[in-house]
This record gives structure tokens, sequence and C-alpha cells, in this order.
């Protein structure tokens, strides 16, 4: 019995029906050549063999008396495997549109609480012979890097199907024989030691806030024509309002040797790059329909806090803010800007990230979160009130070579990830196998399916838009300086602008090809 952390369970109290809070991909599988049996039955087998190896799949929510408290895992002993992995056929003629349509509707269902929080779609019917895999499973038990290690677990590296050893006999309580009086002693005993983390915890948070506080003003000083670092609210855009349960979706690939080398071409990162690529597709998204607000449009970024030997099914993620810089026109100038704000962010998440993992109890969260949420999303204040945040980007370093499932090759791996009431948009972008790939995920209502193929073309034009921009110098050799007088942090942060692009598909690739047997 494990009791969820503040920031795990947080996803299932701002759960609402118009807002379900799980992360999901979508997969492209190809069949070996002359395959000629139930590719269904051979993944079905596969996973029941492998859930073991992997908490998620073999574990559920048991409530706390009254919401009291966060609930608690639990094991379930009885998985019904035909329910959670499932047969879907696409009609005739089996488009990639009618693939991404299917996902959109399958993504906008609640996950049953009941159960444990995933569930598996084979989709066949294909007219390219391919076969679809669509996945989804609970933003309170795994995040997007937690995603990265389960794929280690279900899938393999080589068409052969690795033996992994048979599960061993769990011995102690089941949810059935927890009562009221064990899952309040957990709740209690918990909460005491949070209370005493979080004390340990206040001399370090007082460095990380005074190290930060000095970070940010010192960046707050600029020169004539500079960019604010400092954003304030975003504003009103037409994705920040109350959504609905519906969903559209649509995907892109690009390869990511060529944004790698873009990068380091002009001055960038692969992150940035991505950023800039959004902008732009939005800016004249919003443009072409009269909407584009005067001031720039601000990405919700999240960022990883895991380190990179940490494997656990949980959510160690923080938010940073980033400047679109949708008011620019000049595409050199916005790119700056973008960039600028991105690294400015990250420095200051950076600071403060002995803290912000910290896990905060809130006595009766449950059912003040989830009132706070349901009153959030029916009365409309999304809409009346200035964002922190017009729409959500995110960057998810993955496996760099590629995966096999039952001896199918996978040929794509897409995110697919949540909206929510005032931000109903979200630009998910996921490296595999040397390329990079882009999952829009949208309330219908705001972002229609056909808006949604609109956005992705946009995409692709903002990408030749980057493309044309002009090459930056390389660094000079480091001069002595003439006198003692000089500006700190203008070299290194030169230096950053030219290599970060390799830095972060270096912490990617060493992440995915560290060995991880077994998820907890």
């Amino acid at each position: 019995m494990e009791q969820l952390s503040s920031m795990d369970a947080s996803f299932l109290h701002f759960e609402t029906p118009e807002t379900p809070m799980h992360v999901g991909s979508l997969m492209l599988f190809e069949l070996p050549q002359g395959y000629t049996g139930d590719y269904y039955e051979d993944v079905k087998a596969v996973i029941g063999k492998r859930m073991h190896l992997c908490t998620l799949f073999h574990r559920k929510l048991a409530q706390m008396p009254f919401d009291l408290a966060n609930p608690v895992w639990v094991e379930d002993d009885d998985i019904d495997l035909d329910y959670h992995v499932r047969s879907v056929t696409l009609r005739r003629p089996g488009t990639m549109a009618q693939l991404e349509q299917l996902i959109a509707r399958l993504h906008s269902t609640l996950l049953d609480r009941s159960r444990p929080l995933w569930e598996i779609y084979v989709i066949d019917g294909l007219e390219n012979g391919q076969v679809g895999y669509y996945t989804k499973a609970h933003h309170s038990g795994i995040d997007g890097k937690a995603g990265v290690e389960l794929s280690k677990v279900v899938y393999d590296p080589s068409p052969e199907v690795r033996e992994v050893p048979p599960p061993r006999r769990v011995r102690g309580p089941t949810a059935q024989q927890l009562g009221v009086a064990e899952l309040l002693q957990a709740a209690v005993t918990n909460s005491a030691r949070q209370y005493a983390k979080t004390a340990a915890l206040l001399p370090t948070a007082v460095k990380a806030l005074g190290a930060a506080g000095n970070l940010v003003a010192g960046r707050s000083t600029r020169t004539k024509g500079d960019r604010d670092l400092s954003l304030g609210l975003g504003p009103k855009s037409i994705f920040n309002e109350s959504i609905t349960n519906q969903r559209s979706y649509s995907t892109l690939t690009v390869s990511l040797a060529d944004i790698k080398a873009l990068g380091k071409r002009i001055g960038g990162t692969v992150n940035s790059i991505v950023m800039a690529m959004c902008s732009s597709a939005l800016r004249r998204f919003l443009l072409e329909r009269h909407e584009l607000p005067e001031k720039g449009l601000i990405a919700a970024v999240p960022v990883s806090l895991r380190s990179a030997d940490d494997s656990s099914m949980n959510n160690q993620v923080s938010m940073i803010r980033v400047d679109l810089a949708t008011d620019i026109a000049d595409p050199a100038a916005r790119f700056k800007a973008i960039h600028a704000s991105s690294e400015d962010a990250k420095a200051v998440v950076s600071e403060l990230k002995p803290v912000l993992g910290a896990d905060m109890p809130v006595f009766g969260s449950p059912w003040i979160m989830s009132g706070l949420a349901s009153l959030f999303g029916r009365s409309d204040l999304a809409s009346r009130t200035p964002p922190a945040a017009n729409v959500c980007i995110s960057n998810v370093p993955g496996i760099p070579t590629p995966l096999y499932l039952a001896g199918a090759r996978m040929v794509h791996f897409y995110p697919v990830s949540i909206p929510y009431h005032g931000m109903a948009l979200n630009m998910t972008v996921q490296s595999y196998a040397g390329m990079l790939e882009f999952g829009l995920t949208a309330c219908r209502r705001t972002l229609s399916q056909d808006e949604s193929y609109e956005l992705i073309g946009y995409l692709k034009d903002a990408l030749r838009e980057i493309e044309a921009l002009p090459t930056v110098d390389a660094p000079k050799a480091a001069e002595p300086a003439a006198s003692p007088v000089n500006e700190p942090g203008k070299a290194s942060a030169k230096k950053k602008s030219v290599t970060i692009g390799q830095s972060e598909a270096s912490q990617g690739d060493a992440a995915a090809n560290a060995p991880s047997p077994r998820i907890e």
C-alpha cells in the first residue's frame, strides 16, 4: 500500500467529465514479412507475461474515507486482461485521418477508477498494412519520462521477443482486506512523514528561493531594445476557455538530425526550434482569423525533475512559462526572443529544483481540489480571467533506437496529451528513432479536426521559415580581458546558444540506453 503524493493525486482531483487526465501514445507497427498470425492475441500474450514488471499494470486506487486524504495504490490480484487490451478495426479505406479521429474519440473517455488505470487498443484495417497501437494511462501514475521508461519494459530492442522472469507471489493484504482503520492509519502516518520532510526542507528552500531571486534580479537588467524577460499574465485568446470532453487529434513527423543541425546553425536548441515552430504556426492561425492578441502568447512548458537513474511510476515534473513572442512579425527576432525566454526560465527552475518536487500535504485536499476544479470549469471562469499561459507545449526526450512489440517494428511513436480548462490546446513532441513526433491534442469545440490539420500544415511552413534564418557566427576563441571590467555571463550565454542542442539529445540517449528491468 502506497499513498499518492500531492502531485500525483492532483491529476485525480482535477479530473472532471470534461477533462480526462490521462496521457497516451499512438504507435504504428510494421508486421514482419509473411506474418499470418493474430497480432492482437500476440500483443495480449506479451502484455500478460510482462505486467508484473511494471506497477502501473497491476495496481489500482483505494479511496480514503470521506476523502480526508489522498488515495493509496493497492495491488489488484484479479486483472481482466481482455478488458484492458482491446481490438478495433477501422472502416475502409483505413486512412491515417480515420485513425487520428478514432484516437481523438478514444482519448475523450474516462478510465474506470475501480480498475488499474490503463487501456491498450490494437487497431487493424489501415490501408498501408500497418497496425495502430494506442495506449492511455492516468497521469496520476505516470509522467512523460516515466512513460519512456515503461517503453523499455513493454517493448523489445529487436524482433526477437525476449523472455522475462515469471512473477513472484506477493504476500500482504489485498484491496478487499483494507478497512477504514488501515486506510486512516496510512493517511496519518504519511501526513506526519510529509510534514517532517517539509520542515527539514525549509533551509534548502530558503537558499534555493534566494538564489532564484538573485538570478531573476540579475537578468532583469536589459540593454535598450531587448525584450523584457519578465512575463506577466498571458493575453486572452481563443484557446483560453472552458472545454468539453470531445477531442481533435493530429500528428506530424520531422527529422531529429535535421533539427539538431538547424539548431547548431542558427544558434538555438532542439527545444527552442520546437517552440518557434509552434509560435509561428499559432501566429499564422490566429492572424488568418483576425484573433491574434497584441501581446505575445505564453506557453506552459513541463520540465522534468527526475534524475537520470529514476524509473519510478509517478510524476516528477514542474512547469515553466515561455514567451512565444507571437506579437513579433520578424522570424529572426521572434526566434531570438523565444530562445532567450526559454533559457531564462530553465535557469530559474534549475535553482529551484531542490524544492519544486516537495510533497506538501493538505488535509481534505481531495474534496477541496475536486470542488475547485468543477467550479472552474462550470462557471466559465477560464474564459473570464486572464490566463497564466495560453497553450501547453511539451518536448519529451524519447528512445533513440527502434523498438519492437511481438516481433513487429514500431515505425512511429506519437504522443497524445491533455488539454484543460483555460488551455484547450496541447502540443506535445517526443523523439523516437531519429524522428521528432508531434501530437496535437485539443478540445474539438476550440480546434476542430480540420483546423488541427490546418495547424499541422502551418507547422511544416514554420520549419521552412526557420530554415531560412541566417547562420550565426561560430564562437571565437577566448581572448585575455583588456579591462578588469567585463560583462558577467555574456561569453557563457553565447557558447550555450550553439551547444545546448547537443546536450538535450545526449541526455535523452543516456536515459534511453540505461537498463530498466523493473519499474516501480
